[in-house]
């Protein structure tokens, strides 16, 4: 599998309500943060893009930043502007 596909799979995974960070993803396929980053850029909308956020709970800027009402609308644990990583955080059973 290469590593659009990789990440593509990771995202569409991510739960409603849940998020993962740039980094979360890159060591759940062997790649770095930034690569996971690239990569989402050529996802497109026909993945969950909102629930892949800084490894600081910052969301995403992109479409018209429209990431933080997504992540609301879903129920995100948020403190303030930033996702509670703490609690929102998705983790894979096993």
């Amino acid at each position: 599998m290469n590593t659009v596909d990789a990440v593509r799979e990771v995202v569409a995974a991510v739960p409603r309500g849940r998020v993962l960070s740039y980094g979360d993803i890159g060591r759940r396929i062997g790649v770095g943060p930034r690569q996971v980053g690239r990569v989402m850029g050529l996802l497109g909308d026909g993945v969950p893009w909102w629930r892949v956020v800084r490894a600081d709970g910052t969301p995403a800027t992109c479409h018209e930043g429209r990431a933080p009402g997504l992540l609301r609308g879903e129920g995100v644990p948020m403190v303030g502007a930033r996702v509670d990583m703490r609690r929102g955080r998705y983790r894979w059973a096993g």
